[in-house]
């Protein structure tokens, strides 16, 4: 746009300002092609760019264009480095520049109030100040290519569970202190060219048009002038969300909000000068992304090997060294006779969460094909399924798992949530393994004591019914398309095991301290808890015994005692 934004602004008709400030279809801002305003496409991309087919489909449910799929937030939560998300951000924008994206819908930031949230696996962290230092180092990283973010979801959203229409109702020490901290550094850090708001309520009030949320919060006390928009279909009043700063309405086309806001306007109910200031920030946020469309970065493909190896190298420094007990770890690499691998997850791998976070992968490292090539071939290897696709209980599974287990010198168990337990639409139910796997793990470990469990999960789960009687255990998480090298590097120990945790994980559900009040339904999410959630509600009940925190416990190692907690929580 050669025209400055103040004429530019002055030369748009009022029809044309409405249509601005809302989406043309699924995945694109309205094109104004008299004025030379060219629209712009967005995508999700919280561990990888997701681009349907067509901006017309949402593609949820469908293969995607191939792009890199990098560890989920969780992994890239328990790396704390700073440095290495920032990397993974710059390639990230480097990949939506080569798929024509000019906003990457991520990163998203909410905590995790409780270990069921369905789109934990997403977030970083149980703590803002962690959370916020490693959003800033992504929305940095993505920005510097000339990709704008999308700072997600704001604020007061962290559960599934009714979330269109549930009420957040929050204290507003708490808020400020744990839900939106978080948004606060990032903002003041890294200041995302947007922000988007949230399908909840918040103490009452949508948070696509709470005032004291995006007016004198994010605007005022933060002074963030970049763009709001709203999450899918989550504007409810138009002029209401307008006139509290939310700019720009997902999708579209919002052809009866837009004829609403011109009739608004016309008879004097709606100021102009409120629309244009939303016109405005759109303009900028146009003038951003066409100038880095031209740069040489936007015309290069990405070098899909180079970034398949960061993908690798960040879902090595994102597994954490949980248990480690008699050096059973790191083994032989090429000096074991018989090395038995246990569970459908080596050879079909629970890499990433589902909903709009799930990426169609340029490749994918197979955890059993890795361990082959490092132990020598898999005629040093033993493999068994361990746990049928539905996980329910399959005694001749076990049993031939433990034969082969017994047979050889270590035993290798990949175990972890189903496929579908965790992703954006629903809570989880449990935080305890499957029966089957649980007895599976029992059962091996018994037969061979060198035996070491690999955690494939999206949030924390509980351990006690059979961590006591293994001597090592992995936590790789949801680490992307390379978390199959990544996890024999470090069986191997080509790689030192560095992540630390970034949530607590508890004994059991009923010790979290939302327990009580988590996924109720009846349209509300009281937080109780106030500012008491993970790692603060167990040093401030003093169960640190029961329940390990990164924060306070840097060694990654977990108590194998299994105890009881001295309060209830809630």
């Amino acid at each position: 746009m050669n025209t400055s934004i103040d004429k530019l602004l002055k030369s748009l008709t009022l029809e044309e300002k409405a249509a601005l400030v809302a989406g043309a279809d699924m995945w694109k801002t309205q094109e104004i092609e008299r004025a030379g305003v060219p629209s712009i496409t967005m995508f999700d991309g919280t561990n990888g760019v997701r681009k349907p087919g067509s901006t017309q489909e949402m593609g949820l449910f469908s293969e995607n264009m191939p792009a890199t799929c990098y560890p989920t937030g969780v992994a890239l939560g328990s790396t704390w480095n700073t440095e290495l998300i920032e990397e993974v951000g710059e390639a990230l924008g480097r990949e939506s520049l080569a798929l024509d994206t000019q906003i990457l819908l991520g990163p998203g930031v909410n905590m995790k109030r409780s270990p069921l949230g369905g789109r934990n696996f997403e977030y970083y962290s149980e703590d803002p100040v962690l959370t916020g230092e490693l959003g800033a180092a992504m929305v940095n990283g993505l920005q510097r290519m000339g990709v704008g973010a999308s700072v997600k979801h704001f604020a007061g959203n962290n559960q599934e569970t009714e979330k269109m229409v549930s009420n957040s109702v929050v204290d507003e020490r708490t808020l400020r202190e744990i839900y939106l901290t978080a948004f606060e550094i990032i903002v003041k850090k890294a200041n995302p060219w947007t922000v988007m708001t949230s399908y909840n309520l918040l103490n009452g009030t949508y948070t696509s048009e709470h005032d004291f949320l995006l007016r004198q919060v994010l605007r005022e006390e933060w002074g963030y002038d970049g763009v709001v928009m709203s999450d899918w279909t989550a504007v409810h009043d138009r002029l209401k969300s307008l006139r509290a700063g939310l700019d720009l309405e997902m999708p579209g086309p919002a052809k009866y909000n837009a004829v609403k806001l011109v009739s608004a306007v016309r008879s004097g109910e709606l100021d102009e000068s409120v629309l244009d200031a939303s016109v405005r920030r759109m303009l900028e946020l146009v003038a951003k992304v066409t100038a880095a469309a031209g740069s040489k970065e936007a015309r290069q493909p990405w070098d899909v090997d180079a970034h398949h190896e960061l993908a690798r190298r960040a879902a090595a420094e994102s597994i954490v060294l949980l248990k480690n007990e008699n050096g059973i770890l790191p083994l032989a690499a090429g000096k074991l006779r018989l090395l038995a691998v246990i569970g459908q997850k080596a050879k079909k791998p629970r890499y990433q969460g589902g909903g709009s976070a799930r990426v169609t992968p340029t490749r994918l490292d197979i955890p059993y094909d890795e361990i082959a090539a490092m132990a020598g071939g898999e005629d040093h290897l033993a493999y068994a399924e361990g746990y049928r696709n539905d996980n329910e209980p399959d005694d001749a599974l076990i049993k031939e798992s433990v034969r082969l287990a017994s047979q050889a010198e270590a035993a290798v168990l990949f175990v972890g949530q189903p496929e579908g337990t965790e992703s954006e639409g629903y809570d989880s139910k449990t935080i305890d393994l499957p029966p089957a796997q649980v007895k599976l793990i029992q059962e091996v470990a018994a037969a061979q004591p060198n035996c070491i469990v690999i955690l494939c999960n999206g949030t924390a789960v509980a351990m006690q019914e059979w961590i006591g009687g293994v001597p090592a255990v992995l936590e790789m998480w949801l680490s992307g398309q390379g978390s199959g090298r990544a996890v024999a590097d470090i069986l191997f120990g080509r790689v030192n095991p560095s992540g630390k945790l970034s949530e607590t994980f508890p004994v059991k559900l009923s010790d979290t301290p939302s327990y009580l009040t988590f996924g109720d339904g009846n349209q509300q999410a009281v937080y109780s808890e106030g500012i008491f959630t993970g790692y603060r509600y167990y040093a401030k009940r003093s169960l640190s015994r029961c329940s390990r925190s990164a924060t306070a416990y840097p060694t990654r190692r977990l108590s194998t005692a299994a105890c009881a907690p001295a309060l209830p929580a809630g």
